[in-house]
Formats: C-alpha cells, sequence, structure tokens
C-alpha cells in the first residue's frame, strides 16, 4: 500500500465512507489494508507478499486498482484449493507461488476489481480482469483466484474466461426491523420461543454486554480482546493469523468502523467478538473467550450483531464463513461466488470438471436450507 497515495486510493468507489459512490467497505479501505502490511500479518514472511496491482492512464493518474497477494501457501483464504495444489505437485507441477486477490484472512464479499466511478467503471474491471491474467503469466504464476468478489467482478471475469466457483455462507437481513421483538415476530413460533430461552441463558450467569467503538477501543479493551482471540485461535485453527499491532492499529485509524462486542461478568470483561461497520453492512469476523458459558458465543457473534444492526439501520449482517447453527438464529442461506484463472490447461480442464459438480452441489444444499429458515411461511423473502 505504500505505492499508493491515500487520496488516490479513496478515489476508487467502496473504499472511503466519504468517497464516491456507495457501499463503502471497511476491508477495502487505505487504512485496514495498511494496517495488515504494517503490522507484518500480510507480509512476505507471512505468506502473504503484497503485489497490488495499479492500473494507469498515461499521464500516471490512477484508474484501478487489484487488492493482491504473490502466495507461498493456501492459508487464511476460505475457499480452499489445497486439493487442487496436491494434484498438481503429485502430478510434477508447481502450484506455488500463485497470485491472490482477497482481503487477507477475511471471508466476507467485496469489489476486487476497483475502479473509479467517474470513469467506465466495468470498462475498468474488464482491463484489470485481462491484466490480472497477463501478469500471472508474466511471472511465471500457477493461477490466479478472486475470492469473495462480487456480482460486477464476477461478470467482467467470467467475460474474460476464468473459472467460477461458488459456495455459502448464512447473512442475516434487515427487513425494516424496529427492534428485535420485531424481527422474533417474523418467526414461527416455536423458533421465537427458542431464540428468547437462548439469550436469556446465556447471560444468566451475571453476564452484561457493552457494545465499544471509537474511543472505547482503549489498549486495555485490545489486550483483553487479543487474550479472547489467541485463546480461540490456539485451540481451533493452530496459528492466529493476526497479530496484537494489527489491533492497536485498526482501532487507532479506523475505530469509527470496528464495533467490539465484549461480555462482561464480575466486572471483567470474559468474552468478545470483533466486527467491522460498512455503509450498509456489518461483519463479523473473530470471536473469543477466557470462560466457557452455554449459548454465549451465540448472543455475543450472531444476536448482538443483529440487535447493532436493527439500531443502526445497517441492512445485512456477514457472520463470517460456514456455519449451519447460524440458520435457526434468523440468518439465510447466501451463495458467494469466486473466480480462478489456472494457467496450465490440464490442471485448467480438471478444476473445471470438478467446479461444474460443485456448483450444482451448492445449489441443491442452498436450495435445502433455504425450505428450513425459521421464518413464518407468510413472512417477506429475504431483502425486500
Amino acid at each position: 500500500m505504500a505505492d499508493f497515495f491515500r487520496e488516490e486510493w479513496e478515489s476508487l468507489a467502496g473504499t472511503s465512507p466519504d468517497g464516491p459512490g456507495c457501499g463503502y467497505n471497511p476491508f477495502l479501505s487505505f487504512d485496514f489494508l495498511r494496517a495488515l502490511e504494517e503490522s507484518g500479518c500480510a507480509a512476505a514472511r507471512s505468506g502473504w507478499q503484497p503485489s497490488h496491482l495499479r492500473l494507469e492512464d498515461g499521464a500516471g493518474s490512477l484508474l484501478g486498482a487489484v487488492p493482491c497477494y504473490l502466495k507461498s501457501h493456501s492459508q487464511g483464504e476460505y475457499v480452499f484449493d489445497h486439493g487442487w495444489a496436491d494434484a498438481f505437485e503429485r502430478a510434477g507441477g508447481s502450484y506455488y507461488p500463485k497470485l491472490q486477490v482477497s482481503i487477507p484472512f477475511t471471508p466476507a464479499t467485496g469489489p476486487r476489481l476497483l475502479a473509479r466511478r467517474d470513469l467506465d467503471p466495468a470498462a475498468t474491471r474488464a482491463t484489470l480482469a485481462a491484466g490480472l491474467k497477463a501478469v500471472t503469466d508474466r511471472i511465471g504464476a500457477s493461477s490466479a483466484h478472486v475470492t469473495f468478489a462480487s456480482e460486477e467482478d464476477m461478470r467482467a471475469l467470467s467475460a474474460a474466461g476464468y473459472l467460477h466457483r461458488t459456495d455459502q455462507q448464512f447473512h442475516f437481513f434487515n427487513e425494516g426491523y424496529a427492534s428485535y421483538d420485531d424481527f422474533l415476530a417474523s418467526l414461527a413460533s416455536r423458533k421465537r420461543k427458542a431464540l428468547k430461552k437462548e439469550r436469556r441463558e446465556a447471560l444468566s450467569a451475571g453476564i452484561s454486554i457493552d457494545w465499544l467503538t471509537g474511543s472505547d477501543l482503549t489498549e486495555r479493551v485490545w489486550d483483553d480482546f487479543f487474550a479472547f482471540y489467541m485463546d480461540t485461535g490456539g485451540r481451533k485453527w493452530g496459528r492466529p493469523y493476526l497479530n496484537r499491532k494489527f489491533f492497536s492499529l485498526v482501532g487507532e485509524r479506523m475505530g469509527r468502523d470496528v464495533l467490539l462486542v465484549m461480555a462482561k461478568r464480575n466486572g471483567r470483561y470474559i468474552a468478545g467478538a470483533i466486527n467491522f461497520i460498512g455503509s450498509d453492512t456489518l461483519y463479523g469476523r473473530n470471536w473469543g473467550c477466557v470462560e466457557d458459558h452455554p449459548f454465549l458465543h451465540f448472543e455475543v457473534c450472531y444476536h448482538q450483531a443483529i440487535d447493532f444492526a436493527i439500531a443502526r439501520g445497517l441492512r445485512v449482517v456477514e457472520a463470517g464463513a460456514q456455519g449451519e447453527h447460524k440458520l435457526a438464529r434468523g440468518y439465510r442461506p447466501v451463495t458467494t461466488h469466486s473466480a480462478h484463472y489456472i494457467a496450465h490447461p490440464g490442471l485448467r480442464g480438471a478444476v473445471e470438471n470438478y467446479l461444474t459438480r460443485e456448483r450444482q452441489e451448492v445449489a441443491r444444499v442452498t436450495e435445502y436450507f433455504e425450505e428450513h429458515v425459521p421464518f413464518r411461511k407468510d413472512a417477506p423473502p429475504a431483502g425486500c
């Protein structure tokens, strides 16, 4: 990000709350991407070498950009290609390095082919899609992967011949609810009673909840949250991706875009979840705790996120990757999309065949989950 001026980066749509167009995504902000690099979380030594692409006019003015990383592994991506890598290596190929167009460690949908909205964004995206393929071939990378891409990006990437992959997440859609109780009224009676009971039991041990944002994000608060993050990351994943410095940087530089939901008992914080606030979306990211209490994870990560979204008038809550348990808590199945350029024709053909079958399975499972959402039969469809 040192190769960009803040002002030119923020001329790209979606990168600034005060910038052109709508749909601000905090993960695309200059401060978020710079914090990943300055903290060493996204760096060559972690296998995430920043290799962002610039598209300029003849005078050197920025027309578009691609947040891109040269990868020596497939960790921290949430769209898994380990099987592709293993197959190619067994056949004598070298899968790494590869190019990864994404937000590191962040399974959230957003623009990836960034264009100035005051020009011709469709033409810019088409040029960036073609340019990414050319760069992949020129540096001898095996492939380029654009993950959690927007609809506009997918149109440009598909037109450029990238392979299309789908996956599934669960999102909450705010249908103009006035309160959490208003949301509960849209659920079937049995589901409504179950969630009320779950929320009561989550806080029954004398637990209270704080929403912290902006100036509330002190270093002491970050110390507490980082302890939660390391505990969960160490037990579940084995290697947490983010370090303590990263959280200080985002708190200092983009605190208004951060929401910490913190659970307190006996005067100290015992659990918490970090969320990022976009123009119309709340993005749930990491959670952790130092005390185990029944249903507290669901309360801190999912119910409180719905409460906040309704209070702020946000349209969507994206609660991270996977998690069928979110379905019973009012989150609906959503299809996510990625695009893949595979340079080797043999590997490309095998992956294309696999993705055709995988898309069919994702569609089938999504349809099944949609039939089992907890909403009343007369409730409006999501996104209305």
